[in-house]
C-alpha cells in the first residue's frame, strides 16, 4: 500500500491486477470440476459459485473486470471453460452453456454491489441470490433462444439445479460475510 502526504491510503494497482487475475483463476479451476447431468446439455460445476466468490470479496468493479477477463481467455481459446462441453473458445459463447457464462460479469458486479464491508448475513443472502438468479437468467435465456421454449429451457438450465444453488447460497454466505471486509480492505 502507498501513503500519500495527507496519511490517506492508497491501493496499489497492483494488488488490484493480482485480484483480478487471481479472481479469473479462480473461476477457470472451479470450471475444470464438472458432472454431466443426463437429459441437459449444461454440466453441474462450481463455477457459479466461484463467480459469486470473486464478485463479493472483489466488489462490483473488479469482480466484474475478473469474469470478463475470464471470458476472454476461454474465447482465446485457452482450456478455462468447463471440459464437458465440445465446443471451444469463442464458440462455446453461442453453445448451450454460453447464457450462463455472458451472465457473469454482471453477477459478480451485482453480488459485489449488493455485499459490502460489514453487511449483515441476510444482505449477503439477498446479493448471492441475485447472483445466481442472474446466472440462471442468462443461461434460460441462451437455451431458450436454442430450443425455442422457455419451458424446455427451464426442464434444461433451471430445475436441475435447484438444490445445488441452494447449497451454494448456505456455503457462500457465512463465507463472504466472514471474508469480505479483509480482502476488499486490501484492494
Amino acid at each position: 500500500m502507498e501513503q500519500t502526504a495527507i496519511g490517506y491510503r492508497v491501493p496499489a494497482i497492483g494488488a488490484r491486477v493480482a485480484a483480478v487475475v487471481l479472481g479469473a483463476l479462480v473461476v477457470a479451476g472451479a470450471s475444470q470440476v464438472s458432472i454431466p447431468l443426463p437429459g441437459t446439455p449444461v454440466p453441474m460445476t462450481l463455477q457459479p459459485m466461484a463467480v459469486l466468490l470473486v464478485g463479493g470479496l472483489l466488489g462490483p468493479q473488479l469482480g466484474a473486470l475478473s469474469m470478463i477477463l475470464y471470458l476472454a481467455m476461454g474465447a482465446a481459446g485457452l482450456p478455462v471453460f468447463t471440459p464437458t462441453v465440445p465446443l471451444i473458445g469463442f464458440a462455446r459463447l453461442f453453445g448451450p452453456t454460453g447464457g450462463y457464462l455472458l451472465a457473469y460479469p454482471v453477477a459478480a458486479w451485482a453480488v459485489g454491489t449488493v455485499v459490502r464491508e460489514g453487511s449483515r448475513m441476510w444482505r449477503v443472502a439477498c446479493g448471492v441470490f441475485a447472483g445466481l438468479v442472474l446466472i440462471h437468467l442468462g443461461g434460460l435465456a441462451q437455451l431458450a433462444i436454442i430450443t425455442g421454449s422457455v419451458a424446455s429451457a427451464a426442464q434444461l438450465a433451471t430445475w436441475p439445479f435447484l438444490l445445488g444453488d441452494l447449497l451454494k447460497l448456505v456455503i457462500l454466505v457465512p463465507v463472504l460475510a466472514r471474508l469480505t471486509p479483509t480482502v476488499r480492505a486490501r484492494l
